[in-house]
């Protein structure tokens, strides 16, 4: 037999309406402290690797140096290039204050076969529009006031084939590449960040979310 109710629903159908939505709050309690432990595995791992990365456990691998300086007989020459925005200090209320986003300093790891060196780079404010001629939304991942930090560090270092371990240690990130350098070359190594997205008002990467990943690129093409 059906019970009506004002709204139009038995009480049986009011009942079992409950216990799914019960039902869901308990499998949203059970997930979401296992995503929460996943996620803070993974940032434990990351930092564990880049700690480990930042011991020199070779030296001579490479040696920096400047423009005038030209690679000799069995060496190659290569420019490491590497950014990243964050947003100024204090934007984030609940962010630590060891954080070093928006500060004067941030520190970009290198490794190659074992050699390990932390470039401590000086940032600068930069603020671009939030909005295209047009009053759009700026797809601009940089679009914002933030504070920019720019790697650019040139190395000597034998014509063969290297690993080469790039790490930003205050934000538990790091990759690894492979690549090969023919003597006499002058090469380019960027690394280029790519920006988690926000969902409002439009999904748009901005620095402001953070870094999701870099691309790699030798000499303008990826790897």
């Amino acid at each position: 037999m059906k019970i009506k109710t004002s709204d139009g629903l038995s009480d049986v159908a009011m009942v079992l309406q409950k216990i799914e939505g019960l039902r869901r709050m308990s499998i949203l309690f059970i997930l979401l402290p296992l995503m929460i432990l996943v996620a803070l595995m993974g940032c434990g791992t990351a930092t564990k690797e880049i700690q480990m990365r930042s011991q020199s456990d070779r030296t001579g691998v490479f040696t920096e140096v400047n423009e005038s300086n030209h690679a000799n007989q069995g060496f190659a020459t290569l420019t490491i290039k590497a950014s990243i925005k964050t947003h100024l200090v204090g934007y984030y209320v609940l962010e630590s204050r060891e954080s070093v986003h928006g500060k004067p300093d941030y520190p970009f790891l290198i490794n190659i076969d074992g050699q390990a060196e932390t470039w401590t780079v000086e940032g600068k404010k930069e603020s671009l529009p939030l909005y295209d001629k047009n009053g759009k939304t700026s797809h601009d991942p940089d679009a914002g006031e933030g504070m920019k930090y720019v790697l650019d560090k040139k190395i000597r270092l034998r014509a063969v084939t290297h690993k080469v371990f790039f790490g930003l240690p205050a934000d538990d990130y790091f990759k690894e590449v492979e690549i090969t350098l023919k003597e006499g070359d002058s090469s380019i190594l960027e690394f280029k960040p790519v920006y988690r997205y926000k969902t409002y008002p439009h999904m748009i990467p901005t620095f402001m979310m953070g870094i999701k990943e870099y691309g790699v690129y030798l000499n303008n093409a990826r790897i």
